[in-house]
């Protein structure tokens, strides 16, 4: 069943980094009757993410780098292990994580496959993440990695055993979200 919204009003709390808007609505419920609600939602474009894998090392390439949200939330360090990632920034999810790979790991990666796409916290921000694989050797290394000057980042390239990326996932090293279901999926699928 399709729901009946109207949106009411937007307003743009931040237009800083990203959009913060207060959007109100009205909605209309099972029951018939309409109710005027107001959210905040915070648009800061779609993502596409990559697990790198190779099956002969049975090894997965990982990021480290600072992530200020998770500072603030705890995180004493503030550093995130990461599958690579990055915000489309108009281009389609395939040329994106493909150049996201090659800047962020040093890979030039050359069959990626799509394997789902997913809202990754839809109570508060509208983006749609693009999930890849793909798998890697070390004749793909172009440079470094390591992310971009211009862009801020200070990326650090992991590679890690599969199984030794599980148990972090397991003993908490690895927190990211993204990251685990990337990891659980070429698990699940018998990938490695």
């Amino acid at each position: 069943m399709q729901p009946e919204v109207k949106i009411m009003s937007t307003e743009i709390l931040s237009n800083n980094w990203y959009t913060l808007k207060k959007v109100t609505y009205e909605y209309k419920r099972r029951n018939g009757s309409w109710q005027t609600q107001s959210r905040e939602a915070y648009d800061r474009g779609n993502g596409a993410v990559i697990l790198l894998y190779n099956t002969t090392s049975n090894t997965v390439i990982l990021t480290r780098q600072f992530r200020l949200p998770s500072y603030i939330n705890g995180n004493s360090s503030g550093m995130l292990i990461e599958a690579c990632a990055g915000l489309l920034d108009e281009n389609n999810p395939e040329e994106c994580i493909r150049r996201e790979a090659e800047e962020e790991t040093g890979y030039r990666i050359k069959d990626v496959k799509k394997v789902f796409e997913v809202y990754m916290s839809p109570g508060s921000v509208t983006e749609m993440l693009h999930f890849f694989v793909a798998a890697y050797d070390h004749q793909m290394k172009i440079n470094n990695g390591g992310g971009l000057e211009q862009e801020q980042e200070e990326i650090e390239v992991m590679e890690v055993p599969i199984d030794r990326a599980l148990e972090m996932v397991e003993s908490g090293e690895i927190k990211d979200g993204k990251t685990i279901m990337l990891l659980q999926w070429v698990r699940l699928k018998g990938v490695m």
